[in-house]
């Protein structure tokens, strides 16, 4: 049975009792399993609800319960959090990298449950064929032994559920298992294995997943190769293995996995040549080798579709050969080392009539030279990444023949010329940091299925197509840092799913009025800063259809006051309107707006006092990529330094320089402990400096006190304070 009918009928099977045990049972559970559950739920710290429907005599009503129609015996629960998240650092047998989970858990609001361990009375659920756990916290307990007594379980996952310690033997003992998924993407699971032969055990086991458990120091750990015939999927990445557990006089290579169809290996200590052994598995589609420290050339095997080989240190292209593999769908390199030329297929390699080719992402390397031409013969490509290379030269118009290509990213090489006519399907194309220049070309708006648009960092001119107000699918468009001039069409305030836009740094003029953004209510990401002949010019009364994260408008001309609509935007964390042509105070409502993490109003003709800034408190907290910062520097502001900047305990730069602030620096900034920079020059600041020491603010690295009217040296004041 291949890995996509095991699921299958995993989901058929809890459909089944889904519709069959909590709607149309015509028996109730059995009242020691009822009981067992109940145990289960007081033992477990449940937060978010996830049991709430536990209440009553009929447990094949409850959420998450599957009974048997027939007897009313429950057969599955399905506890499954998200409490575990999608990546962790390799610390098996000496290695330390990070890496990315496939995992599935389910996004959005937080639910799982919270517990020391699992209850032994679900020994008591002896019919039960299916187990989640998953994405739990267990706060670092041993997995109990109880749980091999459950002999009719098919499925067992407890993965990322915050287990520790040594996996029990006595799962060995559940002969029926077809999926065991003991996996961990977190530091929070930490499971060993003192020695492997419970494995021999798992006769019907089809799917076994151990990344992330530390194997290192297991006895009989050869086992998983050759005592578990039938199985389709095994995934042992960050578990320890090496050259040696692949190739060893220990392993019985007639007997090897005969049946495997899915083998991940990324993230151990394999290193040097291509283990021969993997040469030998012709049943094997799917192949993970990432993270390790192959560095020969790749055998050609037949039937495999997909193969990853990330994170090495192969270095020659030639040792991929890709023109070989006629068969194959996905062939990840990257970050590999590869160097030297990407050529086309040479006369002694075999060229294929048709090519299988569906994914190919050789980023992250040292390829140089042109994209050659050839790769318009990979007619299959659905995805092409070139990304963070040296490659140079034009962008071959080969590539218009992928017409089913869906994903394109060229980024960060040393491209040049016109960028080339894309037809079909693209949904993301990212040409950033290339040297491409000449125009964006109106062909684009035939796109229609296009969702990423980045075109940033590059020598284009010209004026943005308003053929792109076509992009109906369009949710992230960037041209910042190129030189494109003329206005911002119209026409993209029709990109009703555009949530990012960024047109900074150009040379765009023109005004830009409410009807920019007519149609924009999903915009989070507004940056239309650097181009200095831009006017913003709404009415004080306009009210944006939109809710944005971070607004960036510095260098634009914003007519006169502080503009009113900012008053609308509740979610701020972000906000720029330096050197922006605002003049007079800061309104009033502006201090019931909740804390702006990163706000820059610098180089403008603003007056009056600091008071109203920003400080109600913000009940979602802060996203960690943005830096606590105020700027304020080169404005008119005077009177105090308002204390209310002393619960500003986010701050990580403050700058209040070249005003006409007065009075003495509040000792409650002490409470900044974050802060790396303080700008307080040239104002008309007296009294005493506070005790800015190194103790004081551990992160300082810069301190401007200069030009001001203080009693004491500040020369004096912070060379006594310096650690």
């Amino acid at each position: 049975m291949g890995l996509h009918l095991i699921f299958l009928s995993i989901f058929l099977f809890t459909t089944k009792y889904t519709c069959l045990g909590a709607q149309y049972s015509i028996v109730s559970c059995h009242e020691p399993e009822r009981l067992a559950l109940l145990k289960l739920k007081d033992g477990v710290k449940d937060d978010f609800n996830m049991l709430s429907s536990w209440v009553g005599v009929d447990c094949c009503s409850w959420d998450r319960v599957r009974c048997d129609s027939a007897t009313g015996r429950a057969v599955g629960l399905h506890l499954r959090g998200n409490a575990g998240k999608l990546s962790y650092s390799c610390w098996v047998a000496g290695i330390s990298k990070s890496t990315t989970a496939e995992d599935d858990y389910t996004v959005g609001e937080d639910h799982y449950l919270v517990g020391e361990d699992v209850n032994s009375s679900l020994a008591e659920l002896r019919y039960l064929k299916y187990l989640d756990l998953s994405g739990n916290d267990f706060q670092g307990w041993q997995i109990s032994e109880f749980i091999g007594s459950l002999k009719q379980l098919s499925y067992l996952n407890l993965s990322n559920a915050g287990f520790s310690g040594n996996i029990p033997h006595h799962i060995g003992n559940i002969s029926n298992l077809k999926v065991l998924d003991l996996s961990s993407t977190t530091h929070t699971q930490t499971l060993t294995v003192d020695d492997l032969v419970w494995i021999s055990g798992l006769l019907s086991l089809e799917y076994l997943d151990l990344n992330g458990v530390n194997l290192s120091g297991a006895k009989n750990r050869d086992m998983v190769f050759y005592m578990i015939p039938s199985v389709i999927h095994l995934s042992l990445s960050c578990c320890g293995f090496s050259n040696v557990d692949l190739a060893g006089p220990h392993l019985n290579f007639s007997r090897m996995l005969p049946n495997i169809e899915h083998l991940h290996l990324r993230e151990n200590a394999i290193k040097g040549r291509f283990p021969s052994v993997l040469t030998n598995m012709s049943s094997l589609v799917s192949l993970g080798l990432s993270g390790n420290l192959l560095n020969s050339s790749i055998p050609f095997m037949p039937s495999l579709l997909k193969l990853d080989l990330s994170y090495n240190n192969i270095r020659l292209i030639d040792h991929i050969g890709i023109w070989r593999r006629c068969n194959l769908k996905e062939l990840i390199v990257s970050d590999s080392n590869l160097e030297g030329e990407m050529h086309g297929p040479s006369t002694n390699e075999s060229i294929c009539s048709q090519y299988a080719l569906e994914v190919l992402d050789l980023s992250g390397n040292e390829l140089s030279g042109l994209i050659p031409k050839s790769l318009g013969m990979l007619t299959s490509l659905r995805a092409l990444y070139l990304a963070s290379n040296i490659l140079q030269g034009p962008i071959p118009k080969a590539l218009g023949r992928l017409i089913i290509l869906k994903a394109l990213y060229l980024s960060y090489n040393q491209l040049d010329g016109p960028i080339p006519t894309f037809v079909g399907q693209l949904t993301e194309l990212d040409l950033s940091y290339n040297n491409l220049n000449y125009s964006i070309p109106k062909s684009f708006g035939s796109l229609a299925y296009l969702t990423y648009l980045n075109l940033e960092c590059n020598q284009l001119t010209g004026p943005i197509p308003a053929s792109l107000g076509t992009l109906v699918s369009l949710k992230a468009f960037s041209v910042s840092s190129n030189m494109l001039n003329g206005t911002i069409p119209v026409s993209i305030g029709q990109l009703s799913k555009l949530t990012h836009l960024d047109v900074s740094n150009n040379y765009l003029e023109g005004v830009v009025s409410e009807a920019h953004f007519s149609n924009l209510s999903l915009l989070k990401y507004l940056d239309l800063s650097s181009n200095r002949n831009l006017i913003f010019n709404v009415s004080r009364e306009w009210i944006p259809p939109f809710q944005l994260i971070t607004i960036r408008l510095g260098s634009c001309n914003i007519s006169n006051d502080f503009p009113m609509w900012i008053l609308t935007q509740k979610k701020l964390v972000e906000l720029v309107l330096s050197n922006a042509s605002i003049s007079g105070p800061l309104p009033m409502w502006l201090r019931q707006m909740p804390i702006i993490r990163a706000l820059d109003l610098s180089y403008n003709n603003l007056n009056g006092s600091l008071g109203n800034l920003p400080f109600k408190d913000r009940l979602n907290g802060f996203k960690d990529e943005y830096m606590g910062s105020l700027y304020m520097q080169n404005n008119l502001f005077s009177g105090l330094i308002p204390r209310s900047l002393c619960t500003r305990t986010d701050l990580e730069i403050l700058d209040l320089s070249k005003n006409r602030l007065t009075g003495e620096i509040p000792n409650c900034l002490v409470n900044l402990k974050n802060l790396g920079m303080m700008m307080f020059s040239s104002n008309e600041l007296s009294g005493a400096i506070p005790s800015f020491s190194g103790r004081t603010f551990p992160m300082l690295s810069w301190l401007n006190l200069n030009n001001n009217n203080f009693t004491e040296s500040f020369l004096k004041i912070w060379g006594s304070y310096m650690p």
